[in-house]
């Protein structure tokens, strides 16, 4: 091949590549690791150290990176499913746009890059759970739990639970009752935000052969374990105010925001999907304003 060649051929490549990028980006759920981020993010600036502003932004963009990863993980393995649903058939591997190698290369690549980076610019201990939620979220809730149990969201929701624990363990902040908080409010609100779309969307699980609750146990079961979860979530998530890292402010959009959660958990789960988003976001960007 002389040089000429190589040089059209290269070309090419590169051209390729750029043009799928959108795809591979696509992989990585942007809209859903948004949030994950953000409240990663809030994690590490509530933490008590003190963070050099370089090195919080390479943090954040391995949080990112992590996230991109389990969900390119998560899609790599459930292309099968993803195929069957309404939902997700248009994503990347179902369409033909990735293969299944490669957005398992790119899983994998993106996940070691973003944990060791992680450890590199702060430390193990949130490189260690960056690793185990990315891990989680791929192998314990992806590999098992979906396909296996209707308790697949009551479990697996401890992997998006996670980000605020890694921020702050990323911003210096050692073994505290913060994090926790932070981890129970998204471990707790997960199952009803995930079980609204559900009801939404359950002839796509019953075709895929995915036992979510509104599959197995029906769409009044799953009505009153969306209003149960709802009831718990909002006690804890004044937990910040009484222990002392929320202010007034975080206070007042827990309490408002929780009386319409309850409210459309008891009279309109089926909407419950789009507010949840809504209302977890109001809660942490409260909490980080309130720190400000």
């Amino acid at each position: 091949m002389n040089a000429s060649v190589k040089f059209v051929a290269v070309q090419d490549f590169g051209a390729d590549l750029v043009g799928r990028l959108p795809d591979f980006l696509a992989l990585t759920k942007p809209r859903i690791s948004a949030l994950a981020v953000f409240t990663a993010l809030v994690g590490m600036w509530l933490a008590p150290g003190t963070m050099d502003p370089l090195i919080a932004s390479i943090a954040v963009l391995a949080i990112a990176a992590g996230a991109g990863a389990a969900g390119a993980l998560n899609m790599w393995y459930d292309s099968d499913i993803d195929a069957l649903m309404q939902r997700t058939s248009r994503r990347p591997i179902p369409s033909g746009r990735v293969s299944p190698r490669e957005a398992l290369t790119f899983g994998l690549a993106l996940a070691g890059i973003a944990v060791v980076t992680l450890g590199a610019a702060t430390n193990v201990t949130a490189a260690a759970l960056l690793a185990g939620a990315i891990a989680f979220y791929a192998v314990v809730y992806t590999m098992w739990l979906k396909r296996s149990t209707s308790l697949n969201i009551v479990i697996g929701g401890a992997a998006g639970a996670l980000p605020p624990a890694i921020g702050w363990a990323a911003g210096g902040g050692g073994v505290s009752v913060e994090p926790l908080v932070l981890f129970l409010i998204i471990f707790l609100w997960t199952p009803p935000h995930f079980w609204a779309l559900a009801l939404k969307r359950a002839n796509d699980y019953v075709r895929a052969g995915v036992p979510m609750l509104p599959v197995v146990a029906g769409q009044s079961a799953t009505k009153r374990q969306i209003l149960l979860y709802s009831a718990l979530l909002v006690p804890v998530t004044l937990l910040p105010c009484v222990l002392g890292f929320a202010g007034l402010l975080y206070g007042a959009a827990a309490v408002k925001g929780g009386v319409t959660f309850i409210g459309l958990a008891w009279k309109a789960p089926h909407r419950l999907f789009g507010y949840s988003i809504l209302y977890l976001f109001v809660l942490f960007a409260t909490l980080l304003a309130g720190s400000l």
